[in-house]
Parts: structure tokens; sequence; C-alpha cells
């Protein structure tokens, strides 16, 4: 019979293999959306957003209590609703790759806490876990918001705060979604050997949480650009576009002299 702690790893690298948030279909989809469509791209994002997943695995990791569960989850939820909506509707944002950076951090940050590895490393307690998920999920609120206002920029779109509402709405449901998939299977590795299965599965966090840091920063490094690299090809189609569209009309016009 299969170890299921031994599928994890292998879970947490076809996660990373996959594009990260928005597909380049749903970018372009953006420009002509419904208010449907937003909840739609919101959820999506979060589904396919492994740095997310990854981190509530961590958060969950050792919860049984219902009570437990529904306090961090309200916790996370309301920080990174603060964050999307209000940053996005006022237009703060930064560097997409060094708040995905912070975003992986957050994972190494809880493999590492759920290791025990302040006690044993420092030699004292953890902080204040409810504080430290709310404080993370103001950076994942602002991540979810940077990449929002990016596709919204290539778009030309001047975001609605029922767009922005819609994509939160989205996000939600996802998270919903992914807590429906993540916590069964959590239950399911308690057991006679949870301890060795808690080693491997907070360790692979960490680690998947370190090869993430670096991509991001790498990105950040070697591209220098606010966006993505998939943002980026979008935007030179829709620039090819405008340029082609310019051209046409001078070249109209210059006909219209003659």
């Amino acid at each position: 019979m299969i170890k299921i702690y031994k599928i994890i790893p292998l879970f947490t690298l076809f996660q990373i293999a996959f594009s990260h948030g928005v597909s380049q279909s749903t970018v372009k989809a953006m420009s002509n959306a419904s208010l449907w469509d937003y909840i739609y791209f919101g959820a999506e994002h979060m589904v396919t957003g492994y740095d997310h997943i990854l981190f509530l695995i961590g958060v969950l990791f050792f919860l049984t209590n219902y009570l437990d569960i529904f306090k961090f989850i309200t916790a996370f939820t309301i920080a990174h609703c603060i964050t999307l909506v209000f940053a996005t509707f006022y237009g703060i944002t930064a560097n997409a790759f060094l708040i995905d950076a912070v975003i992986a951090f957050s994972v190494i940050y809880k493999g590492f806490e759920n290791l025990d590895g302040f006690q044993k490393w420092f030699s004292k307690p953890a902080p204040n876990l409810i504080i430290m998920v709310f404080i993370f999920g103001l950076i994942h609120g602002f991540g979810l918001s940077t990449k929002l206002q990016e596709i919204a920029a290539i778009n030309h779109i001047n975001l609605s705060l029922s767009q922005i509402l819609s994509f939160n709405v989205g996000v939600e449901l996802g998270q919903v979604i992914v807590l429906l998939i993540v916590y069964p299977l959590l239950s399911m590795l308690r057991g006679s050997s949870f301890a060795k299965v808690s080693k491997v599965s907070n360790w692979g966090l960490v680690v998947a949480g370190v090869y993430l840091f670096i991509f991001q920063l790498n990105g950040y490094f070697t591209v220098g650009s606010h966006h993505h690299p998939e943002i980026n090809d979008v935007k030179e189609m829709h620039e090819h576009h405008d340029n082609k569209k310019s051209h046409k009309h001078s070249h109209g016009a210059e006909e219209h002299t003659h």
C-alpha cells in the first residue's frame, strides 16, 4: 500500500510545475468580462495558487478542532480580503516577484514552526499563531491584488469596486474548494506513524518554500520587471495589436491628405 506521506512531496512538485494564478486565456478574457467571470477568475487564481495552498496546508496541519479551523481560516480570510480589496481599489501595488517571495517565506515559516523550530533552534516559543496567520494573510491578499492590477493594466481596465469584490468572492470560493480537498487528505495522515508523516511533510513545506523564494528572487534580479513573464507575453501581444492599429490609422490619414 502506498504511504500517503510519500505522495505529498510529489504533490508539491506537481503544484510547482504548473503556472501560478491566472492563465493567459483568462488574462485576455478579462477585457470583456462580466462579474460572474471575475468570480471565476478569483477562484481560478486561488485553486491554482500553489503558494496559497501550501501555506493553508501548513496552517491546517495540526488542527483537528473545527472551532480552531474556523478561527484560523477566518483570520487568514479577513486579512487577505482587506489588502485585496483596499490595495486594488486605491491602486497600491509593488513588485510582483518580491511580494511572491514574501509569500514563499510564509510557507517556509509555517513549515519551520510546525517542526517546532523556534523551540529547537532558538529555545523560545513560536510567535502567536493567530497573529502570524493574520499578518501573512495581509501579504497573501496584497499578492492577489498585485496580480489583479497587473492584468487590469494590460487590458486597460479601470477596475470598479463591483469587479474587485467579485474577484474577491471567487477567491473565497476557491479557498473553500481547496479546504474541502486538503483537510480530508490531512485527516487521512493522522495515525500511529503521524510523527514521521509530520516531519517529512513539513520539511517538504520548508523545501518547497525555499525553492519558491529563490525562484521569485531570481525572477526579480534577472527579469527586473514589475510583471511576471506570462504577463509580459500578453502585454507584448496587446502592444503589438495597438501598434498595428496605430499604423493603420496613420496610413489611412496619409491617404486622406493625398
